[in-house]
């Protein structure tokens, strides 16, 4: 089904609207610590009106495993971890637009900004070290609940504590992960 809507002709719509915004949720994100509700649920709602107008209900069920799959590592990061709810939001909304495929690109973008991103805010603010012993506290902490089948109630006693990790607005990754995904599903339909 996902490949039959990646096959589409490609829309610049979604890209836009994600692009713009991205743009906003970095703005709010960088001079409030916040991505509003007034920001995302809009978008999120504009987002399924949109695939259900350019896909009908396959749309609607491409655009709703998107939004899910993009919004789930970052509910994990707010429960488990101390992160912001605004991400999640903005994610999911995000992927309510660009759908399945779009979504991978974007969620891989983003991640990739959010390391390069998180290592240069950690230099800057001269806590490269902490950060990297709280890295790899998570991935201790990852490989435990793997190998335990992911027990989420040990979740909290091995990961490192939200206190004593570095925090920093994630609106930029996201903006760049999305330009980074618009550029990515652009090459690869020329």
């Amino acid at each position: 089904m996902w490949m039959t809507l990646w096959k589409q002709e490609l829309s610049f719509v979604p890209w836009a609207v994600v692009i713009g915004v991205a743009l906003a949720g970095m703005a709010t994100d960088i001079a409030r610590r916040r991505i509003p509700n007034r920001l995302t649920g809009p978008t999120l709602l504009a987002g399924l009106i949109w695939a259900v107008y350019a896909g009908g209900w396959a749309g609607l069920l491409d655009a709703s495993i998107a939004c899910v799959m993009l919004a789930t590592p970052y509910v994990l990061l707010f429960v488990f971890a101390g992160g912001g709810a605004g991400d999640a939001k903005l994610m999911g909304a995000i992927g309510a637009w660009v759908g399945i495929a779009g979504g991978i690109i974007v969620l891989l973008g983003v991640a990739i900004a959010a390391i390069v991103l998180a290592i240069i805010f950690a230099l800057a603010h001269k806590q490269l070290q902490s950060v990297l012993v709280n890295l790899a506290g998570t991935l201790y902490a990852m490989v435990f609940m793997v190998s335990r089948r992911f027990n989420l109630q040990d979740a909290k006693d091995v990961l490192p504590k939200a206190s004593s990790m570095q925090t920093m607005p994630y609106g930029p990754a996201i903006f760049i992960g999305v330009c980074i995904g618009a550029a990515g599903v652009l090459l690869c339909r020329i």
